[in-house]
């Protein structure tokens, strides 16, 4: 066997060397891993905890606010079957209130919940999180200047429902819109008006509510009569028919107090008013009104106490004349009058005479 053919089967140094700069690159790897694979697995089981309590804590706090509004809700189902269930609860408005309120209530606390979650997660990557604040601070300003119309309404609307302005079945004047509320939102409130008409109310454009159904209402009847009528005998006729009505149904609920004759409010020539009041249940003045005066009415013909209406509008004379809006003939009119002889042109003389 020649020396060339052993040189050439005699291994290369170079492979030696190749394997052994492996085998230290996997040495170094695997005590890079063994160090820091207590680190890494330390990281990981934090992260999984941070997102474990993040959405259990989530669940239960909405669980818990869902149960609270169902338990609000059953409430006020079980009061509306009483006697006096559409007076002291409204379900439909409880219901709406309550829902709104659980909305935010929800939204907050995911919101809270998981964004403190996440900002857990990025410091566990060793993540410098002030540049981030910073952009959404930044980036909160940007929004806010640019969808104050969007966020006064909504932080309206919240004001509203928390402090129970208004609610569902309320008369309310807004002063841009009144009328009955049929729905409450965050952003609008949506009103009916007389003529059936739907007013959508942006929540940050009120500035006055006045709340036409809450507290107590007043009904006034004007009830007028011959001056010559005794006094006592109209007192005895509107009592009688005020206590008939305060013993009835539905009247004796909607009556919050006795029917009361305040006295003469005018005293005219050929009439007198006497004034009589009663407070009621809120939102029910005009049906007692109406009411009052059917049973007042008939009260006063069976004591044969006659009613007159309002004194009429006294003509203008001037208005009755047919004549009297025609101007004077004028002295222009007519041909042979001193006027119009004298307005007369001159004729010109004849140059042609001899």
């Amino acid at each position: 066997m020649s020396l060339s053919v052993l040189l050439a089967a005699a291994p290369s140094p170079e492979p030696v060397g190749s394997l052994g700069e492996a085998a230290e690159q996997a040495g170094n790897a695997a005590g890079w891993v063994e160090e820091n694979w207590s680190t890494w697995l330390s990281t990981g089981l934090r992260i999984l905890l941070i997102v474990a309590v993040a959405i259990t804590l989530r669940y239960l706090i909405r669980r818990a606010l869902t149960n609270l509004i169902d338990r609000m809700n059953r409430s006020a189902q079980a009061v509306e079957g009483t006697a006096l269930g559409g007076l002291l609860v409204n379900a439909e408005r409880r219901r709406q209130r309550s829902e709104a309120i659980g909305s935010v209530l929800r939204s907050v606390a995911s919101f809270l919940i998981m964004g403190t979650a996440a900002l857990m997660i990025l410091g566990a990557f060793k993540i410098n999180l002030a540049p981030l604040l910073a952009s959404a601070g930044v980036a909160g300003v940007a929004l806010g200047f640019g969808a104050r119309n969007l966020v006064t309404d909504f932080l309206s609307g919240v004001f509203m429902i928390l402090e129970d302005q208004y609610g569902v079945g309320d008369t309310i004047d807004a002063g841009v819109a009144s009328g009955e509320v049929i729905e409450v939102g965050l952003r609008v409130t949506k009103l009916r008006g007389d003529s059936g008409e739907i007013w959508y109310v942006r929540n940050g454009e009120v500035k006055r509510i006045g709340n036409l159904s809450q507290g107590w209402s007043t009904a006034g009847v004007d009830v007028t009569v011959r001056p010559t009528e005794d006094l006592e005998q109209v007192r005895k006729a509107i009592t009688a028919a005020a206590e008939t009505m305060t013993k009835e149904e539905p009247w004796s609920e909607r009556l919050w107090g006795p029917v009361e004759v305040l006295g003469l409010d005018a005293v005219l020539l050929d009439s007198m008013t006497v004034r009589v009041t009663a407070k009621t249940m809120p939102g029910k003045s005009v049906g007692v009104e109406r009411e009052l005066r059917w049973r007042i009415k008939q009260a006063l013909d069976d004591a044969g106490i006659r009613m007159i209406g309002a004194v009429p509008a006294q003509q203008d004379e001037s208005a009755a004349d047919p004549t009297a809006g025609v101007a004077a003939p004028s002295a222009y009119a007519s041909a042979t009058s001193p006027q119009s002889i004298a307005t007369t042109p001159i004729p010109p003389a004849n140059l042609n005479k001899h």
